[in-house]
């Protein structure tokens, strides 16, 4: 799990390997994310946009931008939380991903929310590189 506070922000992510989805001989592995966002500020705050920067065991980086999160803009009250899964693709059994929530809050003060870096791992990529 991964978690990071900015200016009262909470934004907590765990990940799950999807097996049934992935497909590693064709180098198709996926991977859900569940992202649990609390404000433990003063002031109620909406999430605008998200940018996140996934990067494969190879080096290989993707950038997404977009409008708020799977299709909404949650307006979170002091105390309050919003959760959503999602999911991402990689073409190797091992990643990260990392990225920043635009945070509007009522005062019309705005700030980018660090999503700290977590790892998107299969099981085949935890079994040792090396053979005895």
């Amino acid at each position: 799990m991964s978690a990071a506070v900015t200016q009262g922000i909470r934004v907590e992510v765990t990940t799950a390997y999807q097996a049934d989805q992935s497909s590693p001989g064709a180098k198709h592995f996926v991977f859900a994310y569940t992202v649990r966002i609390t404000n433990e500020g003063t002031l109620t705050a909406q999430l605008r946009s998200r940018h996140w920067v996934i990067t494969d065991d190879r080096g290989t980086i993707q950038e997404v931008r977009g409008d708020g999160v799977v299709g909404v803009q949650p307006l979170l009250k002091p105390g309050q939380h919003f959760e959503y899964t999602s999911s991402c693709v990689l073409k190797t059994p091992r990643g990260t991903m990392h990225g920043t929530y635009r945070i509007v809050r009522e005062d019309g003060h705005s700030f980018d929310a660090e999503i700290a870096p977590f790892l998107l791992v299969s099981p085949a990529a935890q079994a040792p590189r090396w053979v005895n």
